[in-house]
């Protein structure tokens, strides 16, 4: 074939395992044959409506197999697929349709409004809907009704960006790391050897198809095996042991908030777990009472740490080790190689703090249309800066200490200060303002704004997070406010984060209901 990429697995698999359950939602299952067919359908639409190699097709909405045959179909053109994180508002949606130059938007209608708007702000040529055509939109069955069946075989090649995947960052403006199709494979092997998957696995994806880890660390390396996915539209604690006990899961992701709200559900006790294997948590470290609560019913997590720069994988921690290892990240994964660098560039003994360089084949090629950027987060020799900083014992697990960057985790979700401190800023009354995380019992960490007012100015706490809907997802609306006289500033008047958390950032906030 002429496509190397990874728009070819579904006519691979289908030649190889054309029978096999490839994917169930809602209580509807599709074959390799009939997901592949599927793909092939919508890629001829896209064709239809004027999609040609390079293009970018962006994606909005809950997990659905349409989110796969999208992916799948843009990489059967050569076109770049574009994940959009539905917690987003219309701003920032339009921001990242603009800026990746997206020219098709297929999304779900419960984010009808939002969509019609930021493809409206961003210019995108066609949008289509899921439920069906509406004012402005083609109907998503009645593409795939019109598209040919006719075989695709586009040149594509392992370096040919695959997919541009929006992470914020400092500067409070998201950037699209671009993941080659090679990026994408890489790390799909990675996790097939050291997660074993099987080609009789049945893969639970409860977290979103959106974020890197539940697209590539669960879904495209069990589709690359062989297995089945089981797609739940969004996490539901209750509806996740249901589907783990009725269709014998033996695979899911999920950060630790997920995994405590399934361990207080009051069936957790009696639901049938037997035929789990792995249970695989990111997005933040693993607190030891929830290791015990799973271990007690014969359940160790392997636990890893990556970023999405990487496609995600960098460490990995096997479940084996849980226990022995308690807080560690683990090892690189196989074909990932990692260095933990001193300030003056030197490489860090055990023990010592360094920030984490790592190097491999799913390592990005870079911002889409961000050169100086691009040249910034790379090191010498190629190295990506993670911005992490960690220690490793004398057996070479590492351990993460510390964030060089100020970002925090909030329900495995990441939230970037900078972005919300820009959005505070825009209140009238506020002169001042740093976004910090602090911890919380359910969220592990949940946003703090201490804010200075101007001159002269009134404002209260909910007044200015009342201001910040609308602007910001709800996860990176901070949910408490302190007001103060004035900020830490060095000399040159950078505020000083650490002296900032030294001093309200002692307490938990109160208890947020999202």
């Amino acid at each position: 074939m002429l496509n190397q990429g990874i728009g070819s697995w579904p006519t691979r698999r289908a030649r190889k395992t054309p029978d096999r359950v490839a994917v169930i939602h809602e209580d509807r299952a599709w074959t390799y044959r009939e997901f592949h067919q599927r793909v092939l359908r919508l890629a001829h639409g896209l064709q239809d409506v004027g999609v040609v190699r390079g293009d970018r097709i962006a994606y909005l909405g809950p997990n659905h197999p349409s989110f796969l045959e999208t992916l799948f179909a843009a990489g059967l053109l050569g076109a770049v697929f574009v994940p959009l994180n539905n917690r987003l508002t219309a701003p920032e949606l339009a921001y990242n349709l603009s800026d990746s130059g997206s020219t098709v938007l297929i999304h779900a209608p419960e984010q009808a409004c939002a969509a019609r708007a930021a493809a409206d702000e961003a210019g995108v040529r066609h949008r289509i809907t899921l439920d069906g055509s509406h004012e402005g939109a083609l109907g998503y069955e009645e593409v795939l009704a019109g598209g040919g069946t006719d075989p695709l075989d586009e040149p594509v090649a392992p370096d040919d960006p695959c997919m541009i995947m929006y992470t914020s960052g400092t500067t409070g403006r998201p950037k699209g790391a671009v993941l080659s199709h090679a990026n994408v494979v890489w790390n799909s092997v990675n996790v097939l050897v050291d997660t074993d998957l099987g080609g009789d696995e049945v893969t639970l994806v409860a977290a979103p198809l959106f974020h890197t880890a539940g697209l590539n660390m669960t879904c495209l390396p069990t589709l690359l095996k062989g297995g089945r996915v089981v797609l739940l539209t969004a996490f539901d604690a209750t509806r996740v042991l249901e589907t783990i006990e009725n269709l014998r899961v033996t695979y899911m992701f999920g950060v630790p908030t997920m995994y405590d709200a399934m361990a207080a559900q009051p069936r957790w006790s009696t639901t049938d777990l037997s035929s789990l294997r792995t249970l695989n948590c990111g997005g933040a470290p693993v607190p030891a009472r929830t290791i015990a609560t799973y271990l007690a019913r014969g359940l160790a997590f392997s636990q890893g740490y990556g970023m999405t720069e990487a496609s995600p994988g960098i460490l990995f921690l096997d479940k084996e080790q849980t226990s022995a290892k308690a807080g560690s990240a683990g090892v690189p994964h196989f074909f990932t190689d990692t260095r933990m660098v001193l300030p003056d560039g030197l490489d860090a003994g055990p023990g010592q703090r360094g920030e984490i360089l790592v190097q491999g084949p799913h390592v990005m090629t870079g911002y889409w249309n961000r050169p100086e950027e691009t040249e910034a987060v790379f090191a010498d020799g190629g190295w990506l800066r993670t911005g992490d900083v960690a220690r490793t014992d004398t057996d070479g697990y590492a351990y993460i200490v510390d964030r060089a960057k100020d970002m925090f985790v909030s329900g495995g979700e990441n939230v970037y200060p900078a972005e919300v401190e820009e959005a505070v800023l825009s209140h009238p009354a506020v002169a001042e303002c740093a976004v910090i995380g602090v911890p919380d019992q359910t969220w592990g960490e949940v946003g703090r704004a201490v804010v200075v007012l101007g001159p002269g100015a009134h404002a209260d706490e909910p007044g200015i997070l009342d201001h910040l809907h609308g602007k910001l997802a709800k996860y990176k609306i901070p949910k408490s406010v302190v007001l103060t006289d004035s900020l830490p500033r060095t000399a040159t008047g950078k505020i000083v984060k650490s002296a900032v958390r030294a001093s309200y950032a002692n307490t938990p906030a109160d208890d947020p209901h999202r």
